[in-house]
């Protein structure tokens, strides 16, 4: 399964980069990148030309791409990250991509695990709502590589959710208080 983690986006709401939040020691990057290879993942991370000396310096030895363009939204940067592996990584074009939100931290590892498992475009949900990270099937990633930049990704895919219990699912990193609940986080 091929893992990106998307880290470009301006930090508008929040006023500095999330992917550069302290926490435990070091980054929220790093925290996310190391919880995804203990499961056997190799992120490509996606981030803007603003962060990405940071987080290279955060995360040596991993594949960072700069997105150019990341005013143009989430769908951009997945595009950016999906060039690099099939350029770089093989294992032709049909496969299984996690999509992981750099701002959205809060799911579990054992809906990591679930996710991972799971045949079907899929998401967790709790209460009623769909949550992160998002599992893509080769014929969500073969649309996406086609389409706009700018085209909203929820337009894109229609994943399957399967429950959970995780507390902070919907954790969004855009206000300091979200950034206290991020270092409260027992993950």
């Amino acid at each position: 399964m091929r893992c990106i983690v998307l880290a470009a986006g301006a930090s508008a709401r929040l006023g500095q980069p999330k992917a550069l939040l302290e926490m435990d020691g070091g980054t929220l990057i790093q925290h996310l990148v190391e919880r995804l290879e203990a499961v056997g993942l190799e992120p490509v991370i996606v981030t803007n030309a603003e962060i990405s000396v940071d987080v290279l310096l955060a995360l040596p030895n991993r594949t960072i791409v700069i997105n150019p363009n990341p005013d143009a939204g989430r769908t951009g940067s997945l595009q950016c990250g999906l060039k690099q592996i099939l350029d770089t990584k093989g294992g032709g074009r049909a496969f299984r991509l996690l999509v992981v939100p750099v701002d959205r931290p809060g799911f579990s590892n054992d809906t990591l695990q679930t996710l991972m498992g799971k045949d079907v475009c899929s998401c967790p949900e709790k209460d009623g709502r769909g949550g992160h990270p998002l599992l893509l099937m080769p014929d969500d990633v073969a649309r996406i590589r086609t389409v706009d930049a700018d085209s909203p990704l929820r337009d894109l895919c229609t994943p399957e959710r399967f429950k959970v219990d995780d507390l902070h699912l919907h954790l969004n990193l855009d206000t300091p208080e979200d950034i206290e609940v991020l270092r409260d986080l027992a993950i």
